[in-house]
């Protein structure tokens, strides 16, 4: 398993208890499209993921990411960092 996968895994585990739909998880998937959050769903979401990978998205990021892949690229450059 790679480390993007590795991380993907670990994201829709945080995104389960928020995909009331139960929208099929892949690196396309939208927040706001496919999964229908609102920002304050996604701002719970962001703590989670922060929480879970120990590091900080800030808003100018958030801005940038509209899909789970693009979230997992920056995670990974985020730990890499």
């Amino acid at each position: 398993m790679t480390d993007t996968d590795e991380i993907f895994e670990r994201v829709a585990e945080q995104i389960e208890p928020f995909n009331k739909k139960g929208i099929d998880l892949t690196s396309a998937t939208t927040f706001a499209g496919d999964l229908e959050w609102d920002s304050l769903t996604v701002m719970d979401f962001v703590a989670a993921v922060e929480d879970e990978f120990d590091i900080l998205i800030t808003m100018n990021m958030q801005a940038e990411i509209e899909t789970i892949g693009q979230l997992v690229e920056t995670i990974r450059k985020l730990r890499a960092s």
